[in-house]
């Protein structure tokens, strides 16, 4: 039998801290250790773990593997852990109550995960960790890092809707750097001169074209079923307004991706828009934006570009707004001579 080829499809890479709330299973490696911990994972090891910031748009997009025949999925998702084997099976058990068709996993007791993204083809990582995403960023792969908790979700709404930050998240942060240093007038007169000339690509560039490759399969099922509804649709949300907004598109469509939607919003509040679009999952590179957006909508910070340069890549929490983060108290790494923690939140 030849091996499973993860080539041709949508891979996403998710810690049980973006899958699952881990609030209470945290606060028990804070107060009784790695010890206590375990004994915790063992005895509820049959209450199942509740959706965190990211279930929503997981449920959603496992659901288009519906467009493909059985055996032969459009998109997996991969368990990628700094927990150990022991203390993981909680988190299978969980998948497989919530009904998620998630069969493979990575279990690496301490130690980031993130390492093994392009052995498995991934096109996005997600975890509330930000030790663990800003290295992988630093490293050229595409992660994010969920924030806030979880929002009340509509199991009967069958869209998913995704929306995107355009520059340093599609786009790279050339255009951000002119602004920090030339100010608006600056920016402005910097993407009118260079209206023709493409956007470098951003971190989650490549993820958008797997996003269309997911569309134009919907897009075949329903030239052969006329009622087949639709379920994807994406979005640009971005601080950029006219004239600068040609280039964005322009740059989209050299890059050959699409989207659905574009809000070109010259500074209004991006949660007032996120409030009516609804959207299932939001990424931007600016903490500014999703300390609005996190509130009601799940919201993922990419540590990308000038603008998160200088910043902590842990906060004294571990995970900030989250609250499910990793134990300040884990090694990052270990001596062969030490024993990694389980790392409960990843």
């Amino acid at each position: 039998m030849p091996p499973y080829s993860l080539e041709n499809r949508l891979v996403i890479g998710i810690a049980s801290s973006a899958l699952f709330d881990l609030a209470e299973s945290d606060g028990v490696f804070r107060e009784e250790g790695e010890e206590g911990y375990r004994v915790y994972q063992r005895a509820n090891l049959g209450n199942t773990l509740q959706p965190g910031v990211a279930f929503p748009f997981i449920r959603r997009i496992l659901s288009l593997n519906d467009l493909n025949p059985e055996g032969d999925p459009l998109v997996e998702v991969i368990i990628l852990s700094r927990n150990d084997p022991d203390t993981g099976l909680r988190v299978m058990r969980s998948i497989e109550s919530h009904g998620l068709p998630i069969s493979r996993a990575v279990f690496m007791q301490g130690r980031a995960p993130y390492k093994f993204m392009r052995a498995l083809h991934m096109s996005l990582f997600l975890s509330a960790d930000e030790g663990d995403v800003r290295e992988a960023v630093a490293a050229g792969l595409p992660a994010g890092r969920v924030l806030g908790s979880a929002v009340a979700d509509d199991p009967e709404d069958r869209d998913l809707r995704i929306a995107f930050d355009f520059d340093g998240v599609l786009a790279g942060d050339e255009s951000e750097r002119v602004f920090q240093q030339g100010g608006m007038e600056g920016f402005r007169a910097h993407e009118t001169m260079n209206v023709a000339t493409p956007h470098d690509a951003g971190p989650l560039r490549d993820f958008l074209r797997e996003i269309n490759t997911l569309q134009r399969r919907e897009e075949e099922r329903r030239r052969e079923d006329e009622d087949y509804e639709i379920r994807v649709h994406v979005s640009i949300i971005t601080a950029r307004s006219a004239p600068a907004h040609e280039r964005a598109i322009l740059s989209l469509e050299n890059w050959g991706v699409t989207v659905n939607d574009a809000f070109f919003l010259g500074g209004i509040d991006k949660s007032s828009i996120m409030d009516v679009l609804r959207p299932h999952i939001f990424f931007d590179d600016q903490k500014l934006h999703l300390e609005g957006t996190s509130r009601t909508t799940p919201s993922v910070h990419i540590p990308f570009g000038v603008v998160n340069q200088g910043e902590s890549g842990q906060e004294a929490s571990g995970q900030g707004e989250s609250g499910q983060g990793e134990s300040p108290t884990i090694p990052r790494s270990r001596s062969s001579a030490s024993r990694n923690p389980p790392a409960p939140s990843t």
